[in-house]
């Protein structure tokens, strides 16, 4: 019997991972033909910026109201229903005829693709509670290989010369295709049977939602994400004009960034067994100040390499650790609804931000305040400790 409960168990992990590839597939795909559409479409960096905008302004709506409807329906139906409008909408993406068409599909799917991303983590969660393992990390790491591949296939798409429309209706259908093959192996977390007893202990005991514990997770959460986002849009830009390297070599340094990520997230399950949760995560915000100290003041660029390196590893756990937290109080889906929104939400605010401070102090003194971000992620680190009576388990 309990053979058999393992083996569901990986089934659903297993599914809860395809979803995972499959969704980060499609925003790779997006991302790696911006410069087409730029292109295309002959609109300037900034009228770009705001048509991105709205791809976050409909993200940040829909998913603090994801939680209620994964409650109610729960989250096999929506990750459904949601995936197939994600790849409809980004299908009209590759159509769109100018800026403000162009503007209007990003905020739909920024609606349907975040509402997604709520509920495939809620999934995630459940899997992880009934199983009693740490495997949270490894959906993000699928995630991450997704985007990858999306952009790596776009890459491919684009020197081919295949036009933007065909190119993104085909990679809907192939990430819709691999979704709906995950959802065949989802559990429904509303009506999800209780572990047995030799099984009990494995699973956590949900304690209540109290509004001071999701706001430390809440904080912690911010800080991680405005450090990722960062990298994201400043790191290859710090480097080229910072730092004097040619375009190829700063787009070496994010590509080490995004790989670390990559790796170390596969790496975080047995990394969390052997240190907790809240020591993973606290381990991740030392490895933080260490990598962008290193990677703003470093003379040698194999060393500013590995400063980037030390910084995709130490902010690559702390977003899955606050889902997983997240989702072990009575109201999980609710839980990480908020926790996700807090995580898209600093993307889109925190970058911004370190640009305004940058064209104060400079790019590699706005840079090293994310030394203190990953200093607040250390010092936050105990409020993804999960439960006492929780053993987690590696397999």
């Amino acid at each position: 019997m309990r053979s058999e409960r393992t083996s569901s168990m990986r089934s659903a992990a297993l599914g809860t991972a395809l979803v995972f590839t499959a969704s980060g597939t499609l925003l790779g795909t997006w991302v790696s033909r911006i410069p087409a559409v730029v292109a295309k479409l002959d609109v300037t960096a900034g009228e770009l910026g705001r048509a991105l905008l709205a791809l976050g302004i409909g993200s940040l709506l829909s998913m603090p109201l994801t939680g209620h409807v994964c409650r109610r329906l729960g989250s096999r139906t929506w990750v459904a229903c949601m995936s197939v409008a994600a790849a409809v909408v980004l299908s009209c993406t590759g159509l769109a005829p100018d800026l403000v068409w162009l503007s209007v599909a990003l905020f739909a799917l920024g609606m349907v693709y975040g509402s997604w991303d709520v509920a495939m983590n809620v999934q995630g969660s459940a899997v992880d509670q009934l199983a009693g393992r740490e495997w949270m990390p490894r959906y993000h790491a699928c995630w991450s290989l997704g985007s990858i591949l999306g952009a790596a296939a776009g890459s491919l798409a684009a020197r081919g010369g295949t036009g933007i429309a065909l190119h993104f209706a085909v990679a809907a259908c192939c990430a819709t295709a691999v979704t709906f093959a995950g959802l065949l192996r989802y559990v429904d977390e509303r009506v999800s049977p209780a572990p047995s007893s030799e099984e009990s202990v494995a699973r956590p005991a949900g304690p209540p939602v109290r509004n001071r514990a999701l706001l430390l997770i809440g904080a912690l959460t911010l800080c991680a994400t405005v450090i990722e986002g960062a990298a994201g849009d400043w790191l290859a830009l710090y480097l080229h004009t910072g730092r004097g390297l040619s375009e190829a070599s700063a787009a070496l340094g994010y590509s080490v960034f995004a790989t670390a990520m990559t790796v170390v997230r596969f790496a975080g399950t047995p990394a969390a067994a052997r240190l907790g949760r809240a020591g993973a995560v606290r381990a991740g915000g030392l490895l933080g100040i260490a990598g962008v100290l290193i990677t703003v003041l470093s003379p040698w660029v194999p060393l500013t390499y590995a400063g980037a390196l030390l910084w995709g590893a130490g902010v690559c756990l702390v977003f899955p650790a606050a889902v997983s937290a997240a989702g072990e109080t009575d109201r999980p889906a609710e839980s990480i609804a908020l926790v996700t929104t807090i995580g898209y939400g600093s993307i889109l605010i925190g970058p911004p931000l370190i640009g305004a401070l940058a064209d104060v102090v400079g790019m590699g003194r706005a840079l090293l305040t994310l030394a203190v971000l990953a200093a607040g992620v250390a010092a936050l680190a105990p409020a993804v400790r999960p439960s006492p009576d929780r053993t987690p388990v590696t397999r």
